[in-house]
């Protein structure tokens, strides 16, 4: 057994064995000749330059060599690229609208106190700024429809600083977007759009836009979560579902573009969470960013389907609980779905049949565990077209069928 003390070298034998010097280096017979011609120069004066000290390597050696010294490595990461790939297409959106003024109460009426703050009859101008993504080099920019909503003047300012005059064209406030149209100048560039539906957690996201008007801003995360539903951070009159980022998106980035690692706009920054579980962002999956955007272009209406329910989401454990409870008003099915809790009068569901305290539990064939579940199925459907449902209601499964109408817009 050879000692650990004196294991021999850990040298490959085609290594010259001249000499073991300190610090692990084998030296042979060329940098020998080297360091005696350093030493000589030294002595005599010369200049270390005219010395090679360097021995010659292998050619496939050399070459290693060159590419793994810093000049070779790459000049930018694949965030810089990406949003190379995209910036030219990220624009940002001033607006301003009429607000009337707050009327005084009648009770401040006194002419000391009208002298004192002033008339209040007439109105104000308020102002608002967002980000946009330039979808067709015709002229045609995606945002939000709360960046744009009830505005009487929008400037959109392009990535090369030209500052344009806008038009809505349209919004949706159901889906939170909107489509801006200018005048296309010369060199103005579409982005590049990916596909949400590709996306998995984990994935590379990346905001482009104009916090709190700091134009150009890039921040870098990843895809914290797909399919958020918008109802559970608080919008009932809205029909979405987010992608979460932990991307960096304030006020300011909505509107603008989040893309992919490849440059791609995979989303359309709309919100952001303040207080408990600050730091969350969401943007609209791209996929549907691109039907609703293709509805608006043409100065239509985009048509969502409407049943008329208003529904709570049901567990077999929360079913338990409730027949347990000897106070209970109804006794609930024992599984997991959407739990009828009102019908709206002359409503398509109303029309259908459907009854407060019915389980739906499938529709379209497709299995509902959940009121977003359902929301999804009726998105997907066509207005009067039947769309099958399975119902519980008691002990009963019943098959009824329905034909969604056209969700009235909010006046």
């Amino acid at each position: 057994m050879v000692s650990p003390l004196h294991a021999p070298p850990l040298v490959s034998h085609e290594a010259p064995r001249s000499g073991w010097l300190g610090g692990g280096c084998w030296w042979g017979r060329g940098q020998r000749l080297a360091l005696l011609l350093l030493l000589i120069g030294l002595t005599l004066g010369l200049p270390v330059r005219a010395l090679a000290l360097t021995p010659e390597l292998p050619p496939a050696t050399a070459a290693a060599v060159v590419a793994s010294s810093p000049a070779a490595a790459p000049a930018h990461n694949f965030v810089a690229e990406a949003a190379r790939r995209a910036s030219p297409s990220v624009v940002r959106i001033d607006t301003e609208r009429e607000v009337p003024r707050q009327a005084f109460d009648p009770a401040l009426l006194d002419p000391l106190l009208r002298d004192l703050f002033g008339d209040p009859a007439g109105s104000s101008r308020e102002r608002g700024q967002g980000s946009g993504v330039v979808i067709d080099a015709k002229g045609l920019v995606l945002t939000n429809a709360h960046v744009v909503e009830r505005v009487d003047q929008v400037e959109v300012t392009l990535a090369d600083g030209r500052q344009l005059d806008g038009t809505v064209v349209g919004a949706d406030p159901v889906t939170d977007l909107a489509v801006v149209r200018i005048e296309a100048p010369r060199g103005l560039k579409a982005a590049p759009l990916g596909d949400s539906e590709a996306l998995e957690v984990g994935d590379w996201a990346i905001a482009l836009g104009s916090p709190y008007g700091l134009e150009r801003t890039v921040t870098l995360g990843i895809v914290s979560s797909l399919h958020r539903n918008i109802n559970s951070l608080g919008f009932a009159d809205k029909r979405l579902d987010l992608i979460q980022t932990d991307a960096a998106i304030n006020p300011g980035n909505s509107g603008g573009p989040l893309i992919n690692a490849a440059g791609e706009v995979i989303g359309i920054n709309t919100l952001v969470r303040s207080g408990p579980g600050a730091g969350l962002g969401f943007a609209i999956p791209i996929n549907l960013a691109r039907g609703v955007a293709d509805q608006l272009r043409t100065g239509a209406d985009v048509v969502h389907p409407y049943l008329g329910l208003q529904l709570v989401p049901l567990t077999a454990r929360r079913a338990r609980d409730n027949n347990r409870d000897p106070e209970a008003v109804l006794q609930l099915p024992e599984r997991d779905g959407a739990l009828v809790q009102r019908v709206l009068q002359g409503s398509p569901a109303e029309s259908a049949g459907l009854r407060r305290g019915d389980l739906v539990v499938a529709a379209a064939d497709q299995p509902v565990t959940s009121p977003a579940a359902l929301l999804q199925r009726v998105e997907a459907s066509r207005v009067g077209e039947a769309l099958p449902l399975k119902v519980v209601r008691g002990n009963r499964e019943l098959q009824l069928s329905i034909r969604p109408a056209a969700l009235p817009r909010a006046s």
